[in-house]
């Protein structure tokens, strides 16, 4: 077993290409830590030792769908509920600014209240900063996905989640796996830097099932990949829906997330140049996560900018890292868990520049 794993990874590393069976060997292989290592060297070798980071604004926990394992579902009712106005948003991302981001990330739940119009606004100001813009704010109709492009955002992520047509109808009731797909192609089809990525350790999910949802990143192909491992939130229905198939949490955080490591590197060695950040729920489950996980192939970390209560209101999952923290505190904390690994932080807008 270990040789043949052994065998898919130098393959990988040297091809960048892999089957479905091939990565489902990896997911499930027993020892990974060549893996890790075999991911973390191609990581090096195409995109050097610079880490980019991105200010996250979480602008609005408001959401029309319901996803069954999201806290920012309609139906949670025990959630304290926020919109951060547009004039407000601007002043978020100028402080970002200040704290020497290139790039903020505006992300929220589909909330109908920022209309085109002000979204656009929105958009139009932030860029007088001469900063790259993230967009993470659901599905929308392609004149939206225009209009914000228009506007002079640079990059849109739309997290597919899942690929498999039965959780995906399961957990995202009301919603269409083939409009995702088509969201995306719109998105990719306008010039954004597309970014995409799966929820890792859903009840019911198999490796077989992340093999696939690997080989569609690929395909798509994305410029950003994030990988998040499953947090059960208490306040969703999941477990109700899944048929409660385990409720050992502690269990299942270290599960998701060396399973989410894995995908994450396998990623890596498929497409060895695109941004992958190291995700805040992989620090959420493992204190040191974020550095394990750059230590493991990903090269972007997305530092909270949002300031004041909002930090802890934006509860997809429960028991988020830094949500008492200051934004430049986060930064400036970051900043050095980033350098005492040898790395540095980017200090240009860090688009993805193709290069195989």
């Amino acid at each position: 077993m270990k040789e043949k794993s052994t065998e898919i990874i130098n393959k990988s590393a040297q091809s960048h290409t892999l089957s479905e069976d091939e990565i489902a060997e990896l997911l499930k292989a027993g020892d990974a830590s060549l893996l890790f290592k075999t991911s973390d060297a191609v990581r090096k070798k195409y995109l050097g030792e610079e880490v980019h980071l991105r200010a996250l604004i979480e602008f609005s926990n408001y959401c029309k769908q319901n996803c069954v394992y999201c806290g920012l579902r309609r139906d949670n009712a025990r959630l304290n509920r926020y919109r951060i106005e547009p004039e407000d948003i601007i002043r978020l991302a100028k402080k970002a600014k200040g704290y020497g981001y290139k790039t903020v990330v505006l992300q929220s739940g589909e909330d109908p209240y920022y209309t085109t119009e002000k979204m656009v606004k929105i958009i139009s100001e932030i860029k007088k900063l001469d900063i790259a813009l993230t967009l993470s704010i659901g599905e929308k109709t392609y004149g939206q996905y225009k209009a914000f492009r228009d506007a002079g955002a640079d990059r849109y992520l739309l997290r597919i989640e899942t690929t498999d047509e039965e959780l995906y109808a399961k957990y995202d009731p009301g919603m269409s796996l083939e409009n995702r797909k088509k969201c995306l192609e719109n998105i990719k089809s306008l010039g954004y830097e597309t970014g995409s990525g799966i929820l890792v350790g859903l009840p019911g999910q198999t490796v077989e099932s992340i093999a696939k949802d690997i080989l569609y990143l690929k395909f798509i192909p994305v410029d950003m990949a994030g990988i998040g491992p499953f947090i059960y939130n208490p306040d969703t229905p999941i477990y109700e829906i899944s048929g409660e198939e385990s409720k050992d949490e502690q269990l299942n955080k270290k599960n998701n997330f060396e399973l989410s490591l894995r995908v994450m590197a396998i990623l890596r060695l498929l497409m060895p140049d695109i941004n992958i950040p190291a995700t805040t729920a992989m620090e959420t489950i493992n204190c040191n996560g974020r550095i394990t996980a750059l230590q493991s192939g990903a090269n972007v970390v997305m530092p909270n900018a949002t300031e004041g209560d909002y930090r802890k209101f934006y509860e997809i999952y429960p028991g988020k890292i830094c949500v008492s923290e200051s934004p430049a505190h986060c930064r400036l904390c970051i900043t050095n868990k980033i350098n005492s690994i040898g790395r540095s932080v980017c200090k240009h807008k860090g688009f993805h520049k193709r290069a195989v």
